[in-house]
């Protein structure tokens, strides 16, 4: 016995050492830059108490409405990216030539950036670009095209670049899914809309919640297209917008640390909510059928 508990304990010190660059890497590269966001965003610029700074920021109408901005762009955007994932992953669930070659083409718009992708938006969505100039050379739509510069532009981008990384999420999910399952119910009567609803659809509420939990978390942090494709002074004035003004053009880093821990805690609560949804939705089947 006593050969035994020397032979774990060597293996247990082993696994702590192994453990210990990646809890370094982690302090230091975000437990510290947070807790010292923190400290700063409680040291105004101009004086006051601990919280002037989310005083001010509440208070002042160009500021907080930044927030109700983001949130109209990044809820939008979510929705859309998840539900066009869902039916498109659903159809290319099984491994063939076609999932790879909608697969591969999807993966171009992550590889090529926010701001590569806005750059071609501004060639193609223009007021000059080949997207205006296709309707109006079929007399489709005759007036003036306005596609970029302005809150479309941006939730159009946010879907361009948010989708693909949607899919392959929900695609992953879909296709770990035994599809026997969807075939015995089909045998007892179950049709294709049943088979989903019934097997697919619960099956796939963790994933689609991670998934719109990430892709949330990527259009709230829009920043590139809400400059360049939309009116960063007007409809577009995004949170992040408002806190690299306030650090880099006003130098008033206490202003911009209280901004993005503001941006951090809505996006915390927002991602709550939907793992709670999850919750919720997920566990419901299985309480029913202890019932």
């Amino acid at each position: 016995m006593s050969s035994t508990a020397l032979s774990v304990a060597p293996t247990g010190d082993r696994r702590g050492w192994l453990v210990a660059p990646a809890v370094l890497v982690l302090l230091a590269l975000f437990v510290y830059p947070f807790v010292y966001g923190v400290v700063i965003s409680t040291q105004p610029l101009e004086g006051g108490g601990l919280w002037a700074n989310y005083t001010h920021f509440f208070t002042t109408p160009s500021q907080w409405s930044t927030l109700w901005v983001t949130l109209k762009l990044a809820v939008p955007a979510t929705l859309i990216n998840v539900g066009l994932s869902v039916p498109v992953a659903f159809a290319l669930r099984r491994d063939s030539r076609a999932q790879r070659i909608v697969t591969t083409l999807l993966v171009i718009p992550i590889t090529l950036g926010t701001v590569l992708v806005a750059d071609g938006m501004l060639t193609f969505y223009g007021p000059a670009g080949w997207f205006p100039q296709f309707l109006q050379g079929l007399h489709l739509y005759m007036d003036e095209v306005r596609l970029t510069h302005n809150f479309w532009g941006v939730l159009i981008s946010l879907v361009i670049s948010g989708f693909p990384f949607a899919f392959l999420l929900t695609l992953s999910y879909i296709s770990g899914i035994d599809p026997t399952l969807a075939k015995a119910a089909g045998t007892l009567g179950a049709g294709p809309w049943n088979q989903f609803r019934l097997i697919y659809l619960p099956l796939l509420v963790p994933g689609l919640s991670m998934a719109a939990a990430l892709s949330f978390v990527q259009a709230f942090a829009v920043f590139p297209s809400a400059i360049l494709l939309g009116a960063p002074a007007g409809p577009t004035r995004v949170i992040s917008i408002a806190a690299y003004e306030a650090a880099f053009e006003q130098y008033d880093y206490g202003m911009a640390s209280a901004i993005a821990i503001v941006m951090g805690f809505v996006q915390l609560l927002i991602v709550c909510a939907i793992f709670a949804f999850r919750r919720a939705f997920y566990s419901g089947p299985a309480t029913s059928g202890k019932g």
